[in-house]
């Protein structure tokens, strides 16, 4: 059976966390940010590749879940009287997208492989946010999306591997990976996912 899932290089160092607790107002803003562009991105894909049929539902579900984060994130972040904050570019997404190649098909490969890695992050990030708060209802829904982010970062690479054979996939997500490595490893800390 093919391969349909990638695993992270490096792991975020556990005292990250701190970060996100010393602000988490600001973290969720930021979070809210982050599922806002998530769903943007996947149906941009569906119109940028609508001459690809086979990933289309795939996007279009992902785009829903991840804008019904959205809906949930913003909803506690009321409750806490949050309005959303201006979109910041992400230094972390930015130095991903730096990487990716320009053809048509490279492109997408990259697009959809930067993505999967972006997601399999937020999961493991969310995991850690999850296991240090303390409130029951945002562990709760921490811990959900921990396993819905896991879940979308396998995604598309199911996706890809619809369209090109493993060894298309694997050889340059495993590049990526490893730059992906360097970069969060260089990046300073702060009250944000990425």
């Amino acid at each position: 059976m093919a391969r349909k899932s990638i695993d992270l290089l490096v792991a975020t160092d556990p005292s990250w966390v701190e970060a996100p607790l010393a602000n988490f107002d600001e973290f969720m803003m930021d979070h809210a940010n982050c599922e806002r562009k998530a769903s943007a991105l996947a149906m941009s894909l569906v119109m940028k590749y609508a001459d690809r049929p086979a990933i289309i539902p795939g996007l279009i579900d992902l785009a829903l879940e991840e804008l019904e984060h959205f809906r949930h994130v913003y909803a506690l972040m009321q409750a806490r009287q949050l309005k959303l904050s201006s979109d910041v570019p992400d230094p972390y997404v930015k130095q991903l997208m730096q990487l990716m190649r320009h053809t048509r098909d490279e492109r997408f490969i990259d697009q959809m492989l930067v993505a999967s890695i972006v997601e399999c992050r937020g999961a493991e990030r969310f995991g850690l946010i999850a296991a240090a708060l303390a409130d029951h209802e945002l562990k709760a829904f921490y811990t959900e999306l921990h396993n819905a982010e896991k879940k979308h970062g396998h995604l598309f690479v199911h996706l890809l591997l619809k369209e090109y054979p493993e060894d298309k996939v694997y050889p340059r997500c495993e590049e990526l990976m490893q730059a992906e490595a360097r970069i969060v490893e260089s990046l300073p800390w702060r009250a944000a996912l990425h």
